[in-house]
């Protein structure tokens, strides 16, 4: 039982280690791209920021933390 442990143990201990790479300096220009990026560029931010301001009834609070009224 202590070996089968010990070799699950190994057995994940390898799995993860293995997941940890160097990203070399030409594969870095695949993750640069724009589609690799979560966010939108300015005038689809702001115009998303529009729509659900329209549809909620509600705008501002985007820029700073605090409340809604936009008073601190």
């Amino acid at each position: 039982m202590r070996s089968l442990a010990l070799a699950l143990a190994l057995l994940l201990g390898v799995g993860a280690g293995s997941g940890c790479v160097v990203v070399r300096a030409h594969q870095r220009e695949n993750l640069a791209r724009r589609s690799m990026t979560q966010d939108r560029d300015a005038g689809e931010a702001r115009f998303g920021q529009h729509q659900t301001g329209s549809r909620e009834g509600a705008d501002g609070g985007t820029g700073e933390p605090g409340g809604g009224c936009g008073c601190n």
